[in-house]
């Protein structure tokens, strides 16, 4: 009975002692998980056995890990299980036990994975009903929270308190100044430090002043106490008082114990020794290997882009014909590249994996890469601050109204440069001015460009475009009266030479002979090889709307018309269809007539220095200045050609004429007499010779009418340019005129009570300024001579200025550019493309040398923010 009565004793002592430690443990840890789930561990401690050299504890890692399950499958757990002991011979024993309870309890279901990160700070819960991956530590979630305490939330998670424990502290820099309030007192870093007795010092790392709320907090209360100090709570302002505050703040008993949780949380991070240390091993190396995968996904999608060709086929698997370009570039790289063979590896053997190479991931990869463009380019926009935009419409295939919009700025980033960024498309419903105009200024503001900026704006010579009362130009001034229009040069030239053909019956007749040529020789491929046996050149359809490509039309005509001939009889020859042989005839004695040849001659001396002329315009860097000279020489070009053209047309169509051995003489034809309605009217004086007659009904007429529209279809570039003429002409001007002009450049940059610059300024400028290395300089030359000088501070007023004038922009080249992309994107076979996926598809591959210096890792951080993934990235 003694020996049983002992027993007894000696039982409910270690019970006793059993319990006591278990409640010291779970004191322990209350610092760092919910109550709830401590009290599901007492039961798991209950029933441990008396010999585990951990006691309670150890039933709470084996719950904790429990909750840390990896559902995938039986490979997947095999996986897992693998690497977690692979890494415990790394760690520390306790470490060790943690994996191995962990590999454990590793389940294979056919759910979606779960996979929960646990640390000393925070135990999340999962259902087995949904997929939930939310790590409560992660690299790429340490810096969520900021580190200044007046922005941190009222209740810290476990995953921010551990990020923001491993980055510690804020600290200040030495020379900043604390602002001072109205009674003149301010925080100082001696309050940083403690003085001791004997005039040491010891640093407050606990405390931390808040710039936005201008307080100090105590950094580790904030995180660790409840407590209702201002120092926790709202933040410390009392500069009078801080001293004895802080030194009674600091001798407490919860700040005592909030700086030993502080420590004893940051010293276990530190070595590793926290309980999901070997998940937290494993979720970084799936996270990475996550971005390994995407980085190439993002590289293919971008190639692809950027050629505008076809992501997807007909199937949508992999390892199959007719799977599509997306694909069959991603099965190639898998063929050299261990990284995307593995990701394909396991997309075989699993499922239900995630790939991340279905067409959804497809649009949501292709949308960010086009946000990131978009979001460089704006801030490239915001950096020069000065912008122009140029606006341009056309159906697509699927016939919807699409507006293209670039914006043009001077780059300053490696010295002064043009540039223009293609934007997007937008969808143009409603084509009038007032539609049009709210469209861009709606896009301007999504964009955060401001339109207060815009000092100049281009579009073609259309009424909804450049209309004086209800136009787009005109709403948009009515906004921002220093938002220039400067009309499109490129399509105002069509305009001259549209003009001048339609005033002469003769150039009217002359273009009809050319598109039949065409179309008789297009309509048949015999007749087509017919052609290429006898000319080396092929003939080419023109455009209705591009007047200037009709010298592509007429140049086989002009280097070898005898050839063309000779390929139009023996098509007479051949053929047996009775209106073919008609109509080769005609033609074949029409290319073969003394006017037909004086008309081909003429035309194409015009639309050859037209032509010239339209493509500088359409540079991409060209200048205002640049544009106006261009016309001003092709003006006087046209007018000492109408003094000696005919005459030389004459004699090139004469030897043309003895070369096909044809008569070059002019027909004569009866001179019609007009009735005279009045008496003293005069009778019509005949010419004398039809040379004569077709000199002055078709050459002085074409060449008038193009020299006459040529003057008064520029004259709106003229007059901007002469806002900025002092820029370039004032080296060759008198003091008065250069004021006089400086004056007037400020006004037109002026509005309201805001102005660019300062006119008076402006004018001192220009006549301090250093000796130019050329007399006649443009404004971006000047410009870039005062930035190699690096005298820019010197002269504010003539650098804004300039940029300004290089800002204008000449033509709207770009945009119709981007039509052509537009067509090679949209095709008759991707006509049901979703506006998003063509507009980022634009921009990609218009964009391509922005694209060129892209970041992939703001493009994955972009693509995992936009919702949550199944996979760590």
């Amino acid at each position: 009975k003694r020996r049983h009565y002992q027993s007894g004793a000696e039982k409910r002592k270690k019970r006793k002692e059993d319990e006591k430690r278990k409640y010291q443990e779970k004191g322990r840890l209350l610092k760092y998980f919910p109550k709830n789930v401590l009290t599901a561990g007492e039961n798991a401690a209950a029933t441990s056995s008396s010999h585990d050299s951990l006691g309670p504890v150890s039933a709470y890692i084996g719950l904790f890990s429990s909750l840390s399950v990896a559902s995938t499958t039986s490979s997947s757990a095999a996986d897992i299980t693998s690497s977690s002991s692979a890494v415990a011979s790394t760690t520390s024993s306790r470490a060790a036990d943690i994996t191995l309870t962990s590999s454990a309890v590793a389940s294979t279901t056919s759910s979606s994975a779960a996979d929960i990160t646990l640390t000393y700070s925070a135990v999340a819960s999962t259902t087995s009903s949904s997929a939930i991956t939310e790590g409560a530590f992660c690299s790429a979630n340490v810096s969520a929270v900021s580190r200044d305490p007046a922005d941190w939330p009222e209740v810290l998670s476990g995953k921010e308190r551990a990020g923001l424990v491993i980055r510690g502290p804020s600290d200040l820099n030495p020379n900043f100044k604390f602002p001072k309030r109205q009674d003149g007192r301010s925080f100082h870093f001696h309050y940083k430090f403690r003085l001791l007795t004997n005039g040491e010092k010891i640093q407050r790392t606990w405390l931390v002043y808040s710039m936005k709320s201008d307080a100090v907090f105590c950094w580790c209360c904030k995180l660790f106490s409840k407590g209702s100090s201002k120092l926790i709570t709202e933040g410390q302002r009392d500069w009078t008082n801080i001293g004895a505050i802080l030194k009674q703040h600091e001798n407490s008993p919860a700040h005592i114990k909030s700086v030993v949780s502080w420590k004893e949380l940051e010293l276990g991070l530190k070595k590793g020794q926290t309980i999901d240390h070997t998940q937290l091993t494993l979720t970084e190396a799936e996270k990475r290997r996550w971005r390994e995968v995407l980085i190439r996904l993002i590289a293919i999608i971008k190639s692809l882009a950027e050629r505008n060709l076809a992501f997807r086929g007909s199937e949508d698997k992999l390892m199959v014909p007719n799977n599509g370009n997306f694909l069959k570039e991603v099965e190639l790289m898998a063929k050299f590249d261990p990284v995307l063979r593995e990701h394909i590896r396991l997309a075989d053997k699993q499922g239900n994996h995630t790939t991340y190479l279905g067409k959804t991931i497809q649009n949501e990869l292709i949308s960010c890469i086009g946000d990131q463009l978009v979001k460089t380019m704006v801030a490239g926009i915001q950096e020069s601050k000065y912008f122009s935009i140029i606006l341009d419409c056309t159906p697509d295939v699927s016939h919807t109204e699409q507006m293209s919009v670039v914006a043009r700025t001077v780059s300053l980033e490696k010295g002064p440069e043009i540039k223009e960024y293609f934007l997007g498309f937008l969808d143009a419903p409603d084509s009038t001015g007032a539609g049009l105009s709210s469209l861009i200024l709606k896009r301007l503001e999504e964009l955060g460009i401001p339109f207060s900026n815009c000092r100049g704006q281009s579009y073609d010579n259309g009424a909804n475009m450049r209309g004086k009362n209800k136009g787009v130009q005109a709403r948009l001034l009515e906004k921002n009266p220093r938002a220039l229009y400067v009309p499109c040069g490129s399509h105002t030239l069509n305009l001259v030479v549209a003009d001048a053909a339609k005033e002469s019956i003769v150039a009217i007749n002359f273009f009809g002979v050319v598109q039949k040529l065409f179309t008789l020789f297009a309509a048949a491929p015999q007749r087509w090889a017919i052609l290429k046996d006898h000319a080396d050149i092929t003939l080419k359809s023109w455009s209705d709307t591009r007047w200037e490509s009709r010298v592509k039309s007429i140049e086989p005509l002009q280097h070898q018309p005898e050839k063309v001939r000779e390929a139009l009889l023996q098509v007479r020859e051949n053929t047996k269809d009775p209106t073919v042989r008609i109509e080769a005839q005609s033609l074949a004695e029409e290319i073969g007539s003394f006017r037909f040849q004086i008309c081909l001659v003429v035309w194409y001396n015009i639309l050859r220095k037209i032509n010239v002329t339209s493509k500088l315009l359409q540079s991409a860097t060209m200048q205002l200045d640049v544009a106006v000279d261009l016309i001003h020489q092709t003006k006087a070009s046209l007018v000492s050609y109408r003094a000696t053209g005919f005459n030389d047309a004459v004699k090139k169509a004469t030897e043309r004429c003895e070369e096909m051995n044809v008569q070059a003489l002019l027909k004569e034809k009866r001179l019609r007499t007009m009735k005279r309605h009045f008496s003293y009217e005069a009778a019509d004086e005949p010419e004398s010779s039809a040379l004569k007659k077709m000199e002055v009904s078709f050459f002085n007429v074409v060449v008038d009418c193009a020299i006459q529209t040529l003057e008064d279809r520029f004259s709106s570039m003229g007059k901007v340019r002469d806002n900025f003429g002092v820029l370039n002409n004032f080296q060759n001007l008198d003091t008065q005129t250069i004021r006089y002009q400086c004056e007037q450049l400020g006004r037109t940059l002026s509005t309201g009570n805001e102005s660019d610059l300062d006119w008076k300024d402006l004018v001192m400028e220009l006549e301090s300024l250093p000796t130019l290395p050329k007399d006649k300089m443009t404004a971006l030359e000047l410009l870039a001579f005062l930035h190699d000088k690096d005298i820019c501070e010197l002269y504010p007023n003539l650098w804004v200025a300039l940029r300004i004038s290089c800002t204008l922009p000449v033509t709207v080249a770009s945009a119709e550019r981007s039509f052509s992309k537009l067509k090679l994107i949209k095709t008759y076979l991707r006509s049901s493309m979703a506006q998003e996926r063509l507009n980022a598809l634009a921009i990609i591959s218009i964009n391509h040398e922005v694209g060129s210096q892209l970041s992939y890792d703001d493009v994955i951080n972009d693509f995992a923010s936009k919702k949550t993934r199944r996979a760590r990235i």
